[in-house]
C-alpha cells in the first residue's frame, strides 16, 4: 500500500497535537474554527494510520510516527472481538412466519439458524423470507431449515480475525452480516454477529470516543 498523503487540514491537526497534546477533538476544532463533526473523518484517519493516539476523556496526542506510515498495520489491529454485537439466533424448527415476525421485532436483516445442539446450520436473509412468502404457501407450516442457506455455503468469521478479513468476506459474498463463531467439537457455536454497519462504525469509533 502506498504511503498516506495527508491533506492540509490533516497536517494542521498534526501540528496542533504535537504542540498542545494531549488535546481534545473539541479544542482542536476551536483552533481551526471548525466544528467537531467536520473534523471526525480526519481524526479517524490520523488515528487509524498511527499518527495520533487517542484516550477517552483525555484527548489526542502525537504518536511519533512519520507520515510515510501506511494504514495497513493500524487497521489490521482492529479485531472482530472488539466490535461484534450479539447474535440473533433461531432454531431450525421455527416456521417461516415466526421467523419473519422475529426478524422485524429484532430489527435485523439476517437470522442465524442453529440445531438442537446450538450449532450453526444455516442463515436466513430478508430475500430468503420474501421469496418464500410470495405465493399461496402456508408460512406457518414451513420450517426455516427448508429455505435457509446451509453449511458449508456460509461465510463466517472468528473473534480473533481482523476487521479487514471480515470486511473482505462481506464484500466477496455480497451479504450484510457474518456470524462470529467459535469452533467446538461437533460444530460451530455462534458468539456474535458482524455487519457492514458495525465495521463502518468501528472505523469511526477511534475519533468519536474522545
Amino acid at each position: 500500500m502506498s504511503p498516506i498523503e495527508l491533506n492540509k487540514r490533516q497536517e494542521d491537526i498534526l501540528q496542533i497535537v504535537k504542540e498542545n497534546g494531549p488535546i481534545t477533538g473539541e479544542h482542536i476544532a476551536e483552533r481551526l474554527n471548525l466544528t467537531r463533526a467536520t473534523l471526525r473523518p480526519d481524526l479517524a484517519i490520523l488515528t487509524m494510520a498511527g499518527f495520533l493516539d487517542a484516550r477517552p476523556r483525555v484527548g489526542y496526542f502525537y504518536s511519533g510516527k512519520k507520515t510515510s506510515v501506511t494504514m495497513t498495520d493500524s487497521i489490521n489491529n482492529l479485531k472482530v472481538k472488539d466490535f461484534h454485537s450479539g447474535p440473533v439466533v433461531v432454531p431450525e424448527t421455527m416456521t417461516v412466519y415466526d421467523a419473519i415476525c422475529f426478524m422485524f421485532s429484532e430489527d435485523v436483516g439476517t437470522l442465524f439458524v442453529v440445531d438442537k445442539n446450538e450449532f450453526l446450520t444455516g442463515v436466513l436473509s430478508r430475500k430468503d423470507l420474501l421469496r418464500t412468502s410470495i405465493g399461496t404457501q402456508d408460512l406457518n407450516k414451513i420450517p426455516v431449515h427448508i429455505i435457509m442457506t446451509r453449511m458449508p455455503n456460509i461465510s463466517y468469521c472468528e473473534r480473533s480475525d481482523s476487521l479487514i478479513v471480515a470486511a473482505n468476506k462481506l464484500i466477496e459474498r455480497e451479504v450484510d452480516s457474518l456470524p462470529v463463531i467459535e469452533p467446538q467439537e461437533g460444530g460451530l457455536t455462534i458468539v456474535g454477529r458482524l455487519t457492514k454497519t458495525t465495521i463502518t462504525r468501528a472505523f469511526l469509533s477511534l475519533a468519536q470516543n474522545v
